[in-house]
């Protein structure tokens, strides 16, 4: 899906890492939320409240999953699952724009 419909966005920006890492929350109409982000290069450690999926939409990264030994290599585009309640790591090489959803179980 390249475009959403029908939606609310916070006008406010999530803004971490100094300002290396941003998104904006879009809210559906089944309550649903995503956030449509930048990340720019650089090392980061996220922590997840609920079950994440990051659609990667262009950039050059690596991502270390939780109780993963191997970073895992995503050129241009890709996706990865993150469990609720855990961390991952990420090393983005080049600017790096991702979609991520939250999903709740």
């Amino acid at each position: 899906m390249s475009q959403f419909d029908q939606v609310s966005v916070v006008k406010k920006a999530n803004i971490y890492f100094d300002g290396k890492v941003t998104s904006r929350t879009v809210l559906f109409a089944d309550g649903t939320k995503k956030t449509l982000g930048i990340m720019m290069p650089g090392e980061y450690e996220f922590g997840t409240d609920e079950k994440e999926i990051m659609e990667i939409l262009a950039g050059d990264l690596k991502v270390l999953l939780p109780g993963e030994a191997e970073w895992i290599t995503i050129s241009g585009e890709g996706e990865f699952t993150v469990p609720a309640n855990s961390k991952f790591k990420l090393q983005i090489a080049t600017v790096t724009d991702y979609c991520c959803s939250y999903v709740k179980e």
